[in-house]
């Protein structure tokens, strides 16, 4: 549940919690746990129980959700992933995401959030809106920080468009673990900035594509927060409220 935090709040207020397990992890936890016992029962295993258990213990970092204060702003949009930024390019739009009632037809610039298997892996909307477009496409297993993962890789292309007709793409791409793109929403569905709207497993990269008028405010090698990071906005000035979610 979004909890909004309005500005001048006392920071007393605000405590750490234990990330809790996104649904989408808790069969492989299960799987995970229970070739643990197995190992734990079979005595010429028993070698492999301490390694089991870090395995058990690292799938459930894996699909950890910890909860992000959104800006609320409409002057700005936000990571849809946390990771590592890698690629920030003037490229022609995916044609998925391209023509009139997409993205366009020129370049726009590409701002490329890469993930290892260590990050928090849940992707969040850049912006509030109506879903336009999801559209996945079957591809290969390339290493997701190559450029040539945005057209050779599996990937899921995702279009919104906010009510003053502003809109951003952004694509999730596999990587050379990952074999799983999944999509929370579809098209037609209302989504809030900030909101959980897909997952990719195990190692792999979002691209995001600002809208025209807009700059970078993020540089190479700078690690992006999902939900939190602001990609680019409109004119200076910090948002003053926060959404928690």
């Amino acid at each position: 549940m979004a909890a909004e935090i309005p500005p001048g709040s006392n920071a007393t207020t605000v405590k750490w919690r234990l990330p809790s397990v996104h649904p989408e992890g808790r069969k492989f936890i299960l799987i995970a746990l229970g070739i643990t016992l197995l190992v734990y029962v079979l005595s010429w295993l028993t070698w492999l129980t301490w390694p089991m258990i870090g395995l058990t213990l690292w799938v459930a970092l894996f699909f950890r959700d910890p909860i992000r204060v959104t800006p609320h702003s409409d002057s700005v949009i936000v990571a849809p992933a946390d990771g590592l930024i890698t690629l920030i390019q003037t490229v022609p739009v995916p044609r998925e995401l391209s023509g009139d009632d997409g993205l366009g037809d020129e370049p726009l610039v590409r701002v490329s959030i890469f993930m290892s298997v260590f990050d928090m892996h849940i992707q969040r909307a850049p912006i509030t809106g109506t879903v336009r477009r999801v559209v996945y496409i079957a591809g290969k297993f390339f290493n997701a920080d190559l450029d040539k993962a945005s057209e050779d890789n599996e990937r899921q292309h995702f279009l919104i468009e906010r009510g003053d007709g502003l809109r951003v793409g952004f694509t999730q791409i596999a990587g050379l673990i990952a074999r799983r793109i999944v999509a929370f929403t579809k098209a037609g569905d209302m989504v809030a900035a900030g909101q959980r709207v897909g997952l990719i497993r195990f190692g792999s990269r979002v691209d995001v594509y600002l809208p025209s008028h807009m700059t970078p405010r993020v540089a190479v090698g700078q690690r992006s927060v999902a939900g939190e990071t602001v990609l680019g906005a409109l004119h200076e000035g910090a948002p003053t409220r926060g959404i928690a979610q």
